[in-house]
């Protein structure tokens, strides 16, 4: 099958800018929420080419999308094109009955849930606005309009938080029996207000987080979560279910996809572009019927070939090596060999539980 499978929609609109975040976001606006889902629509008529006929994901991101305003929200989702996987990143404090069950209607077939901590005084210090009872109101508000794939979002490194901390945010999150979990590093962006207002804690907390990562996968592996992809873990089920999030899947096998939405990223047959992050030229352009500015950058074979590598080392299933040796340094994986680091099986490549420990320190080693 030809075109793209995958699509990403980038919603941007939230009710305040966390200090560690870096996305592409823009705070309020409720006024021009009507105006960016008719761009996001223009969009997608303009680029439907790019796409298959039939799509395996769909992945509505932020931003926090479930700020938008509801009518628009559910014009958007009833617009796009049906998937086998359609997931929406919510922020805990939006989810009400009346949301939860607009976005079953509308086709969603997955949740992404911002959680972060359950710890009151660290969502403080990032910011956050939801509670840990929203956390858990979310969940149950999700579960009872038939909501069976729900993600978790927690970070780790913050700064205050102890493996104490981290292992309470284990328990409650554990406790909600999600089909799946996203545990990352806190990533605070140097030069950010975040990072003057927390610089000497959060180098404290780099010196933890070797110790925060390995208790994350003992915790989640010990509950039955397969660690799948270096932060992200999915339930076993019994029937064979595949938890795993397909549409982040596609990006760390090197598929195609195409991006909507200010700032959004697509990679199209070796071509990689990003939108403006700019919401009135983004607006502007696509109102005249034009595709919005875009920063185009051709990806040559040598380039795919180390994505592939970098990004393929991150999950749990050997990577296929066919046309990918040259991105390989034999003395460094010789090296990663004889370390019990990685595993050359010919055909394949693969990191041992050690080596996805270090993970990029291993696979920066092997690549040329």
């Amino acid at each position: 099958m030809s075109g793209a499978r995958h699509l990403y929609v980038h919603v941007p609109f939230c009710a305040h800018r966390c200090g560690y975040c870096d996305f592409v976001t823009v705070v309020g606006r409720s006024g021009q929420h009507a105006a960016y889902v008719d761009g996001l629509l223009r969009e997608l008529e303009l680029e439907r080419g790019v796409l298959a006929g039939e799509l395996e994901t769909v992945f509505v991101g932020g931003g926090t999308p479930t700020f938008t305003v509801l009518l628009e929200l559910v014009r958007l989702l009833e617009a796009l094109p049906a998937a086998a996987e359609t997931t929406v990143e919510a922020n805990p404090e939006t989810v009400t009955p009346e949301l939860a069950r607009a976005l079953r209607d509308a086709g969603v077939t997955r949740i992404s849930l911002g959680a972060q901590t359950f710890r009151p005084e660290l969502l403080d210090v990032l910011e956050r606005v939801a509670g840990p009872d929203d956390v858990r109101r979310a969940v149950h508000h999700l579960r009872d309009v038939g909501f069976d794939n729900i993600s978790l979002d927690l970070i780790y490194g913050i700064p205050g938080q102890g493996a104490s901390d981290l292992e309470a945010d284990l328990d409650e999150a554990l406790a909600l029996e999600p089909e799946h979990l996203s545990c990352y590093e806190l990533e605070a962006k140097p030069g950010t207000r975040f990072t003057h207002a927390w610089g000497a804690e959060l180098q404290r907390q780099a010196d933890a987080m070797e110790d925060y990562f390995e208790r994350v996968v003992a915790r989640l592996s010990g509950a039955g979560y397969r660690w799948y992809e270096t932060a992200n873990f999915c339930r076993t089920e019994a029937d064979g279910r595949d938890l795993r999030a397909r549409h982040n899947l596609a990006y760390w096998l090197g598929r195609d996809y195409l991006g909507l939405g200010i700032g959004a990223v697509s990679t199209i047959e070796s071509t990689r572009r990003r939108n403006t992050p700019t919401l009135g030229r983004y607006l502007e352009a696509l109102a005249a019927g034009r595709a919005p500015e875009r920063d185009v950058e051709p990806l040559d074979a040598e380039v795919q070939a180390r994505e592939r590598v970098m990004l393929g080392l991150r999950l749990d299933e050997p990577l296929p090596l066919a046309g990918l040796r040259t991105a390989l340094d034999p003395a460094g994986l010789a090296r990663a060999e004889r370390l019990g680091l990685a595993v050359d099986g010919g055909d394949t490549l693969a990191l041992t539980p050690r080596g996805r420990f270090l993970g990029g320190g291993v696979t920066a080693e092997i690549l040329a």
